[in-house]
């Protein structure tokens, strides 16, 4: 899907020619200052639509006050041929508010930005960091960028980032009279304020004194705490082509009917041999599979991201020429040849990421997708497919698209659909071990480790890898089992609609236990330990897991000949409402038998259940770092 360019990473703006504002940094309010890295002293974000551009004019001035807060004064300026950059300067300051330097475009490191998978991309990014070795000190800045399109607005975010403060922001939006939007406020702690002057409507939002959000571990998607105001045109033009929407379905109609309209032509061959390869399939879902991996064993993904490109995806015949194609080339490619199986299916946006971001239910906007993946309306048996991977199975999204409302673009119009979700039960990581220990210390064994659900992927650098590639995977996996040597590796995928992976190991470590003095030490855990989380006093943000997972693991150790464990029997068992931990070794003929099984439940949670989350890792931390002494009988 079109990477849409965040023009600024919303750092802002300030005046760059107002001499007498005064950056001394003792003028800072001082509840300004807890939990902040940094504070915008004064920034302006102005958005101007006219001849079917969008041009926005930033000023910001911000104050670093420690290390951490370098970033939030890195200015990045993403552009293309779309969007140009009109001019960029600004000014340095030290704590005394004293200039110390001046800066401008040319002063910017200026790189390609296109990605390693793209093969057509013109995006660019210029970003600046000011190298000023003492703190504080304040950089303000401006610059202005067009935008040849009206279809995309940029959010506004006044603190966009945890552990920045802000005086003051301001941010307007000005049109022609006849150019209507919507607009939506989140978490803003103003409203709108709207006016006509110079033959221009505009809305302002200003905030003032909005104090730093600490970061917290575990905490929601951060639209949900952070302030946002986002705007969307109702007519617009983009790469000449001209649109309307005011709600979900009906920017997916314009989807349909302008980007996606007569682009699933295809060869005739490739119709016969689709007919070839579903014939005497009676059964739709069958046919979609076979169809499916036939696409997945023709193409790879390639990004293109020039001009409408970003949004248009290649003619289906073009893909079948060149066998590569993009996420909306490549679902685009994979419709037209179930269509020619005469099966059914829906081009869906949907925001890509391994945390899950839907569409706003109530709240259309173009921006809001970041990728496309295909929608099967089976009868009872809705199913998605990712077009984008080679190797991902039939039916199975990952924890990329999983869990959340995305945007299908069908004859009828948009609609909003919610992809499958993932429980804890389904995302199982399961090893079993048998593990040999001789007088001197050294193991050999076996392991099997069996993944599903969203964990199906952990072994994917293993597939299809020599061996000697994957010792080297292996001992990095594993790296908490010291002189680590892998003898031999099978690696097993059973590409079901929730796909299992199986990895058997055969190893052996010299040293793995410790000799001293007659008597031999070990780790108990030696190949899933975790570790604890910060602790975070006076909690405000809910206690959020994104995706919830069950691990477990038995290891049977077989003892040397001569020696016993000094060891009483463990029993831990932890039961809260987000997940809970058991953890038992005993010791039965010669051998210990360990077993640990640890699930976290996904969901949201209230803020005072972190001081819990917080005993949960330690309590887990503290058991995986159990030893064993061995003694000599």
């Amino acid at each position: 899907m079109r990477r849409v360019l965040v023009l600024v990473m919303l750092l802002g703006a300030a005046t760059l020619t107002h001499a007498q504002v005064n950056y001394d940094v003792s003028l800072i309010a001082k509840d300004l200052l807890p939990y902040a890295s940094a504070v915008v002293r004064d920034q302006s974000v102005y958005t101007e639509v006219k001849d079917n551009s969008t041009y926005y004019h930033i000023k910001k001035a911000i104050t670093v006050l420690n290390q951490n807060g370098d970033d939030l004064a890195h200015i990045v300026v993403w552009y293309n041929k779309t969007n140009l950059i009109k001019s960029i300067k600004g000014t340095t300051y030290n704590e005394f508010g004293k200039p110390t330097g001046k800066f401008s475009e040319k002063n910017f490191e200026d790189e390609n930005a296109a990605s390693d998978m793209s093969l057509f991309e013109d995006s660019r990014v210029k970003h600046f960091i000011p190298s000023i070795g003492s703190y504080p000190y304040t950089i303000e800045y401006e610059y202005e960028i067009r935008s040849k399109q009206t279809l995309n607005i940029n959010d506004w975010q006044p603190n966009p980032n945890t552990g920045l403060a802000v005086q003051k922001s301001s941010y307007t939006f000005a049109c022609p009279p006849d150019f209507d939007i919507r607009y939506k406020e989140i978490n803003m702690p103003v409203k709108v304020t709207t006016s006509s002057k110079d033959g221009l409507k505009t809305y302002t939002w200003q905030v003032n004194n909005l104090k730093a959000v600490r970061s917290e571990p575990f905490s929601p998607v951060s639209e949900t705490y952070l302030s946002t105001v986002k705007i969307a045109p109702k007519n617009f033009v983009y790469a000449g082509i001209t649109g309307s929407f005011t709600n979900w379905n009906e920017l997916g109609r314009w989807n349909y009917e302008k980007l996606l309209a007569n682009r699933q032509t295809l060869p005739p061959e490739t119709i016969e041999q689709v007919k070839i390869l579903t014939a005497g399939i009676t059964d739709i879902k069958q046919k979609a599979k076979k169809i499916y991996a036939y696409m997945q064993g023709k193409t790879r993904y390639i990004s293109v991201q020039v001009g409408i490109g970003g949004y248009q995806p290649m003619q289906a015949a073009d893909v079948d020429k060149f066998s590569y194609g993009d996420c909306k080339a490549l679902v685009n490619y994979t419709q037209a040849l179930l269509k020619a199986a005469g099966i059914d299916s829906w081009y869906c946006v949907v925001n890509g990421d391994d945390t899950k971001i839907s569409m706003l239910n109530d709240f259309a906007g173009m921006s809001q997708g970041n990728h496309v993946i295909l929608c099967l309306p089976l009868k009872n048996d809705t199913t998605f497919l990712e077009c984008t991977s080679q190797k991902i199975p039939f039916g199975f999204l990952g924890d990329f698209t999983d869990d959340r409302t995305v945007l299908a673009c069908t004859p009828e119009g948009g609609k909003l659909l919610h992809t499958p979700r993932y429980a804890s039960k389904d995302n199982l990581q399961s090893r079993k071990a048998a593990f040999n220990i001789d007088t001197t210390g050294a193991l050999n064994g076996n392991m099997v480790t069996v993944y599903q659900g969203t964990q199906y992927t952990n072994p994917d650098e293993l597939v299809n890898e020599p061996f000697g590639e994957q010792k080297k995977v292996l001992q990095k996996m594993y790296a908490r089992i010291s002189n680590l040597n892998i003898e031999k590796c099978d690696i097993k995928q059973d590409k079901l609609q929730m796909p299992v992976a199986t990895e058997t190991v055969k190893l052996s470590a010299r040293d793995f236990a410790s000799a001293d003095n007659d008597k031999l030490y070990f780790a108990l855990n030696p190949v899933n330990k975790y570790g604890t989380i910060r602790d975070v006093r006076n909690r405000v943000n809910p206690v959020y897991i994104n995706r919830g997972y069950i691990d477990e693991d038995e290891i049977t150790y077989h003892l040397p000949a001569g020696y016993r464990p000094d060891m009483q029997p463990l029993n831990i068992n932890i039961k809260q409402p987000f997940g809970s931990f058991t953890m038992t070794a005993v010791v039965n003929n010669g051998n210990i038998i360990y077993k640990r099984r640890v699930e976290l439940v996904d969901g949201t949670y209230s803020k005072d259940t972190y001081e819990s989350l917080v005993d949960f890792y330690q309590r887990i931390a503290d058991a995986d770092a159990y030893n064993v002494t061995l003694i000599k009988i």
